[in-house]
């Protein structure tokens, strides 16, 4: 990385080589997953090929979570993820949302515990944005799509 001496705001540090933002840009791939993504895998016919794995609270988990996520707080999972989860499957986590970094405490446990694990961006927060169904301790649920965080008149972004 190259540092500039200009007043630019975005340009003060020049921007990363392109093998350099290859190389970083290919291993975030590897330990995040888009929401848009895993509602997708959760809807194939041969399952998502991963478990879903919500690290909050119960009362959190009561409030609202992902229909089919197996539920366990960052707290226990030293305790038990060995008893919940196969080694063999990869582990996807998520927590509230972009500004909480319960799930990245979450995945961390669980690769030191040997598991494959990657993050869910945007968490249960960008889950319900998106307009993916969830359920509550009341039952099923489902808002709007926000369109600040999805597509109106589109199943995808394009991206």
């Amino acid at each position: 990385m190259t540092t500039t001496t200009s007043a630019h705001p975005v340009l003060r540090v020049a921007p990363a080589s392109p093998a350099a933002a290859a190389a970083y840009f290919g291993v975030s791939l590897a330990f995040h997953a888009d929401v848009t993504d895993v509602a997708a895998a959760l809807a194939l016919p041969e399952g998502p090929g991963f478990v879903l794995l919500d690290s909050r609270s119960t009362a959190s988990w009561d409030q609202g979570h992902v229909p089919g996520a197996l539920h366990l707080p960052t707290a226990r999972i030293p305790e038990q993820a060995e008893e919940l989860l196969d080694r063999s499957v990869p582990v996807v986590v998520y927590c509230w949302g972009p500004a909480c970094n319960g799930a990245t405490r979450a995945a961390l446990a669980l690769a030191e515990l040997g598991f494959q694990v990657k993050e869910m961006l945007g968490g249960f927060e960008y889950w319900v944005r998106e307009g993916f169904a969830y359920e509550t301790w009341e039952g099923p649920a489902q808002k709007a799509a926000d369109p600040l965080t999805s597509p109106v008149d589109a199943e995808d972004c394009g991206c």
